[in-house]
This record gives C-alpha cells, sequence and structure tokens, in this order.
C-alpha cells in the first residue's frame, strides 16, 4: 500500500509488519546465525537483557523463550536501572542484550557502558546501522523494519521480538543438535508474517468499533501471562502514548494482588490468553465480570467466551505459544490507534514524548 493510503504513520507501520518481519527473517538469518556461535562457543553462563519502554517488553519476551529453550540463566533489567541493579558479582561470562530502535538511547547506552566495566560482551539490537549503540557492541543485529517515523513504536516491537526468537532457536539448535521441536518451531517462526497481516485484516474494523465504544473511558486494564504478560505491559504503553489514557498491564492472577480492588463497570479488562490458558484462567474470567467489568478477550478459543456475551478478538490458530507476542499485540495497537483517533488525537506525535530518549 502506498503511504498515500493511510492518514497517519502509525497505522501505516502496523500494517507494515507482516513485510518488515519478513524482511527481517530473510536478511538477517546469517548474522543471526553467527552470532548464535559465538555466544555458544564463548560458552556464556548468564545473559542480560536490557531496554527502555516498548524495547524492554520486547526483551521480556526474549528472555522468556531464552529461558524455556536454551540453557542460558537470563534477566531482564530496564536500561535506566542496569548499573544499580546489576549484581556486584556476576558470572565471569556474562552477556548483555541490549536493544533499542534508534541506538541513541541515553539509558541504553549507559547500561552499556556499565556492561564494559564489567568486561561484559554485548549485542546490539537495533534498527538503526551505524548508531552510537553498535559502535560499542561487539556483535549487532538489525530489525529490517525501516524507518518508523511515529513516537508510538509498532513495527521496531515485533521485528525485535522476530530477532530475538531467531537467536533463540539457533542457540537452542546448537545446544541440541538434531532437534525435530527445534526445526519445527524453525518452520512456525517463518509463518509469522502471513499470520500478522491475518490478525491485521481480520481484526481491524472490531478493534475500530471498540475504540469507539470506549471512547469515553480513561482506565483500562491489561492481562496477560507467560510471554504475554510482556504483550500486556506493551498494550498499555501504547494506549498511555497514543491515546493519554491511563492503562496498566499485570500478570494475570497478580491482578488478584491488589488492583482489582480498582474495577468497576467502567473499567474495561482486556485479557490475553492463549489457547491453552483458558481453562486455567476461568475463575479470574468470571471474577472480573461478576464485578461488572467490561471484558474484552484476546484469544484462538473465540467461541470460549460465548458464556460471558462478550466479543472476542480472534487470534489465527496454530501459531507457537512461545511466539505469540508478535500475533498478540496487533490487535492492542489497533486498539491504541482508533482509539487516538476517537478521542481527536494525534497518535505519530504523542505532545510529551520523543523518538528518542536523551
Amino acid at each position: 500500500m502506498s503511504r498515500k493510503t493511510f492518514q497517519h504513520h502509525m497505522i501505516r507501520e502496523i500494517h507494515e509488519q507482516p513485510k518488515a518481519i519478513e524482511a527481517t527473517l530473510a536478511e538477517e538469518r546469517q548474522q543471526v546465525v553467527k552470532v548464535a556461535e559465538e555466544i555458544y562457543n564463548e560458552k556464556y553462563e548468564m545473559v542480560y537483557i536490557t531496554g527502555s519502554g516498548t524495547s524492554y517488553h520486547a526483551g521480556l519476551a526474549g528472555t522468556f523463550s531464552l529461558s524455556l529453550l536454551t540453557k542460558l540463566i537470563c534477566s531482564s533489567i530496564p536500561a535506566s536501572e542496569f548499573g544499580v541493579w546489576l549484581p556486584s558479582t556476576i558470572p565471569r561470562k556474562a552477556l548483555l542484550i541490549a536493544i533499542s530502535q534508534s541506538g541513541e538511547s541515553t539509558d541504553v547506552l549507559e547500561a552499556a557502558k556499565s556492561a564494559l566495566k564489567r568486561n561484559m560482551k554485548i549485542v546490539a539490537i537495533t534498527n538503526t546501522p551505524q548508531s552510537s549503540l553498535t559502535k560499542v557492541a561487539d556483535y549487532t543485529l538489525l530489525t529490517h523494519a525501516g524507518e518508523e517515523l511515529a513516537v508510538t513504536a509498532t513495527k521496531t516491537y515485533t521485528t525485535q521480538l522476530t530477532l530475538l526468537f531467531m537467536l533463540t532457536l539457533e542457540l537452542a539448535s546448537l545446544q541440541r543438535q538434531g532437534s525435530e521441536k527445534i526445526e519445527e518451531l524453525k518452520k512456525a517462526l517463518t509463518e509469522a508474517p502471513r499470520l500478522v497481516n491475518k490478525t491485521l485484516t481480520s481484526n481491524e474494523n472490531l478493534m475500530r468499533e471498540f475504540a469507539y465504544n470506549f471512547k469515553h473511558v480513561n482506565c483500562f486494564f491489561l492481562l496477560g501471562s507467560g510471554p504475554n504478560y510482556a504483550t500486556a505491559l506493551e498494550g498499555a504503553l501504547k494506549l498511555k502514548e497514543a491515546c493519554n489514557v491511563f492503562a496498566e498491564g499485570f500478570a494475570s492472577r497478580e491482578f488478584l494482588h491488589g488492583p482489582i480492588q480498582l474495577i468497576d463497570g467502567q473499567t474495561p479488562i482486556i485479557f490475553i490468553l492463549t489457547k491453552d490458558e483458558i481453562e486455567h484462567f476461568k475463575g479470574l474470567i468470571k471474577t472480573v465480570v461478576n464485578f461488572g467489568a467490561p471484558l474484552i478477550p484476546i484469544s484462538e478459543e473465540k467461541q470460549a467466551f460465548s458464556d460471558f456475551s462478550v466479543k472476542a478478538v480472534e487470534i489465527p490458530e496454530g501459531f507457537p505459544k512461545i511466539f505469540s507476542p508478535i500475533l498478540y499485540i496487533v490487535p492492542l495497537q489497533l486498539f491504541a490507534y482508533y482509539s487516538s483517533i476517537a478521542r481527536n488525537l494525534n497518535p505519530d506525535k504523542p505532545e510529551k514524548l520523543r523518538k528518542v530518549v536523551k
């Protein structure tokens, strides 16, 4: 589609995600293999992942995949806190994966400097070749998203996720030579562009409808578990940035430990549920519905919510849960965009935000 088709950069960039992911999968594969081999051969014991805002959320999802599929011990720390939280004693072989779409974020660069002082090697994940971050890094992985003009990041997020999942699979493949499971997951990840496109086309009208239905609502809670805890945080961030509303993401059952006190009939709950989680969280779903909160489920199993008389957002079936943040964030990006339009705001340039935080 041409740029003239779209009213704002944000919605254009949301629609560019299938091609951006496809380009990242194709054009960065050899470099990912090279970096994975270096990490494997150096026998790193610990991996820290850092970033700010959207990049930190990508890092959380990456921490989940690396912890689940590889033998590496992984930890995510927000970039602004990295120097404070980094233990005084770290393993001799420790690696930092530093994520920044611009490669110029002050907090991420400071985190990288803290890592260098500890003799840690650095992998940069960025959308900007020759940025400051790439110059301090030992290895660089590039998201092939193209220029992102909206302050509200979308396509750089899903391509960051793509790179982290690619790196996870290559490391897992080296550690488990000949594993059929890893080969199947590699094949499944190549389906991401098609499935993101399907998620876009099947949900755009519904997310526009939700946006206008809730245009007078100024508080949202988003719940997600496993890798989609990161999705809940990122979805809440998009609503804050684009719509100027209070939105908070929680690990699903953590919502019961205090925040549930705040819900009422005017407080929508956006519940992110992969297929295998629905039965486990049915009690929590019933609880929020009984308190009168409007429920927006996002799941592969649309029919599972028919008892609650709500419209569910349907995600295409068959994509592995470990990669699911790539798909589950898409309806939330659309919801944030159309909520901004419904409120007569400019989603490309929130007045208090800048694309690069220095």
